[in-house]
């Protein structure tokens, strides 16, 4: 956290004094995080990946219930000595295989949930972008900093409602 907090104030530094020399600078900030709360298409985005995680999740859980009836199935057989030597093998290994398809399938689903996230997510950060910076042009601003990672600003400075303005919120 430390590291963070020297980098950005690092950062912050090298832009003051790199800058200087040059024609007045004018910063400004936005809360994205706020900004991104309130927009109906977040709050969107983040119901059907609830829904996609959901019904992924259930269908996983099912074949990891079959798989364990399955393994628990196997282990009464071995236990009732209904199965040769050879037999029980070949079925522990059926279930190994198992096993490694369904630690595959929890990843293909998390890969997917995270696809759709990016697929879903993607052109609302863009927007959200454009918006930021046609208000930096439009008021002349050189740099629009997030809330997040200041230390001090003033709140005139906030360019938060004029973005909203700009993308109808």
């Amino acid at each position: 956290m430390k590291n963070v907090f020297k980098i950005g104030a690092l950062t912050l530094a090298m832009f003051a004094f790199a800058f200087t020399g040059q024609a007045q600078q004018t910063f400004g900030y936005v809360d994205a995080q706020a900004i991104l709360a309130e927009l109906p298409a977040v709050k969107q985005a983040e119901a059907n990946l609830e829904a996609l995680q959901a019904q992924l999740q259930k269908k996983l859980e099912a074949s990891v219930s079959q798989f364990q009836q399955d393994v628990q199935t196997f282990q009464q057989k071995v236990e009732r000595g209904e199965l040769s030597r050879i037999q029980q093998e070949e079925q522990q290994r059926a279930l190994e295989a198992r096993q490694q398809e369904l630690a595959q399938e929890e990843q293909g689903m998390v890969q997917q949930i995270q696809d759709k996230r990016t697929e879903l997510l993607e052109p609302i950060y863009d927007s959200l972008n454009e918006a930021i910076a046609s208000v930096a042009e439009e008021n002349g601003f050189t740099f629009i900093f997030d809330k997040q990672v200041l230390l001090y600003s003033e709140e005139s400075q906030d360019m938060s409602e004029a973005v909203k303005a700009k993308i109808n919120i």
